[in-house]
């Protein structure tokens, strides 16, 4: 029999977050859709909420980033860059400039678990924006890994200029949606909506608290009904999951072009929803102890349920980073 729900609440609280809430604030329901998927925002609405301004808004932002960063738009700055020739340098405007920044720092830290250069693999296995009818071959995976990775890009910071070596394809789809939901925290938060929570396709920030003065709960996905809920209190904390319960084994090792077989979800919760999205597909991706060993180096807070047996068949375990059980209290 399962245990009970596990409740997990951050060690610090915002005094801030006190100056403009209220009891009486209706909590209006947003929605629409983005990135293949969909985003949804529960507010707690501040006097003189202009609800259409804030929905074009949003709809505005979501298009710019996917103006900036679609693998599936072949007229995105990231479209250009994956046709560019040999040698083309490419301005990346600054946001997408700071996504690559994180990206090729979680990569250097994690051995290239997280890797924002492999979409000619990415590609070859049907995950991009043309359909396959079969698994890769072996010489195509070679092919691919052969002109991949990110330690061959040249990377102006600077003047925020990317260079193309030659076949490379950027993949920005195990760190976009996580910058996605920062941008709109972000977005909010400039028009004096500070209590809110916000969601794109899994991806959550959650800021300030509920007129009942709760925080704003969310249940980590938990697919199976042999593990026991979870339920973190997202004030002032994003959180990101990364498994293939949802879409199948679409998680690919950058290192050996291969689907990820053992880890059906792990989730971390983290200050940024793009770092926690990033840090998500790294652990995914390591083997289960090479994850525990990362995120207790790294003090990330993590839950994670991986399949004990080989070849993704065995039971699911669960694992608790101390981070995370650092902020478990009684129900």
């Amino acid at each position: 029999m399962a245990s009970p729900l596990r409740l997990a609440v951050p060690l610090d609280i915002d005094p801030g977050v006190l100056a403009d809430w209220r009891q009486d604030a209706p909590v209006i329901d947003l929605g629409g859709e983005t990135m293949g998927t969909t985003w949804r925002l529960r507010l707690a609405a501040p006097e003189n909420f202009d609800r259409d301004a804030i929905v074009e808004a949003i709809e505005a932002r979501l298009e710019d980033i996917l103006a900036q960063m679609s693998h599936w738009r072949a007229d995105s700055v990231l479209g250009r860059f994956n046709r560019a020739a040999a040698g083309t340098w490419i301005s990346l405007p600054p946001a997408f400039a700071g996504v690559m920044t994180a990206g090729f720092a979680i990569a250097e830290v994690t051995d290239a678990a997280f890797d924002p250069a492999i979409g000619a693999i990415v590609d070859l296995w049907g995950y991009g924006p043309v359909p396959v009818a079969a698994p890769p071959s072996a010489d195509a995976l070679a092919g691919a890994r052969a002109v991949s990775g990110w330690r061959k890009l040249t990377f102006d910071a600077d003047s925020h200029r990317l260079l193309q070596p030659g076949g490379l394809r950027l993949d920005l789809s195990g760190i976009a949606k996580g910058h996605a939901v920062d941008a709109l925290a972000a977005l909010l938060r400039e028009r004096g909506c500070n209590h809110f929570l916000v969601e794109i396709g899994g991806e959550l920030v959650g800021s300030g608290m509920k007129p009942d003065g709760d925080p704003w709960w969310v249940d980590l996905e938990t697919p199976t009904c042999d593990i026991p809920p979870f339920r973190i209190a997202l004030h002032q904390l994003a959180v990101a999951t990364s498994g293939d319960y949802v879409r199948g084994r679409h998680t690919i090792d950058p290192r050996s072009a291969l689907p990820v077989e053992h880890a059906m979800a792990v989730s971390v919760v983290h200050r940024s929803a793009m770092l926690a999205d990033a840090w998500a597909t790294a652990l995914c991706v390591e083997p289960p102890e090479a994850m525990r060993e990362r995120a207790i180096c790294e003090n990330l807070a993590v839950r994670a349920l991986c399949r004990a047996g080989d070849h993704g068949e065995g039971r699911i375990e669960e694992w608790i980073s101390p981070a995370l059980a650092a902020l478990l209290v009684a129900p």
